[in-house]
């Protein structure tokens, strides 16, 4: 009998106010160990709000959220568990790829240190790059060395805000076949924005549809759409952007 996977996101009730606006309006979701789940939306839906409450980046205004069971805001050893990419964060532009991961590694006490750096240098194809400064380095190398930090302690739980952004198709598809490597050998759980609907077929085992800070729909990509008389997730997508009250009444 398979045992039941593992809850290591368990979000409850989470809201945020920034003054009069409700920018996340009471959301609760879970992310199993070894799941990959979209989270999904238009531009201002409270996609990054949620991410970076989970992150305790932004304090919320209501509700809960645990890492493995337990409370991030008494229990800060749990974040050495979690790990992200975004596209508003950069990592040091005047320090070397190889330095950056060392100086990362050493933030998150990390064992074998010189072993890990290199096992994700040839991951991710940087080796010939690992004394360049990352600052000189092409968009798409630096989310390849984002991607690379990302991974340095070995996360039970990694949050990915658009993680092939910047790379050609040939190289995103590399980056989606470890991303579910991942999930699939180290049940890694994940959790992904992307306005790639492609891509998070490709990889979402579920996904959450944020509109106005609330979670509108729910479930598996692939068979979501036709519930809701959608061809495909993009269609799906454009339908939750420009008309959310309908939706709620399907």
């Amino acid at each position: 009998m398979t045992e039941p996977q593992k809850i290591v996101l368990q979000v409850n009730s989470l809201k945020k106010d920034f003054e009069d606006f409700p920018a996340v309006q009471g959301i609760s979701f879970t992310v199993l160990a070894g799941e990959i789940v979209g989270l999904l939306g238009p531009n201002g839906a409270g996609k990054t709000t949620t991410i970076n409450m989970i992150l305790g980046v932004l304090e919320p205004t209501a509700g809960t959220i645990e890492i493995l069971g337990q409370n991030p805001k008494t229990d800060n050893e749990i974040m050495c568990s979690v790990n992200f990419t975004t596209v508003s964060a950069h990592i040091p532009g005047n320090m070397s790829v190889r330095d950056n991961l060392r100086i990362f590694g050493l933030l998150y006490g990390v064992k074998n240190l010189k072993d890990k750096i290199t096992s994700l240098l040839e991951s991710f194809s940087l080796v010939e790059l690992e004394y360049k400064k990352v600052g000189v380095l092409s968009s798409g190398e630096q989310t390849r060395v984002t991607l690379a930090k990302a991974l340095i302690n070995s996360p039970k739980l990694l949050l990915l805000d658009e993680p092939t952004a910047s790379l050609d198709p040939s190289a995103a598809s590399l980056i989606r076949d470890q991303i579910k490597a991942l999930a699939d050998e180290h049940q890694t759980a994940i959790l992904l924005t992307s306005h790639n609907m492609h891509e998070v077929e490709t990889l979402c085992d579920r996904v959450l549809f944020l509109s106005h800070g609330k979670i509108l729909l729910e479930g598996d990509p692939i068979t979501l759409p036709a519930k809701h008389h959608k061809k495909n997730l993009e269609e799906l997508f454009i339908a939750v952007a420009r008309e959310p009250l309908v939706l709620e009444t399907i």
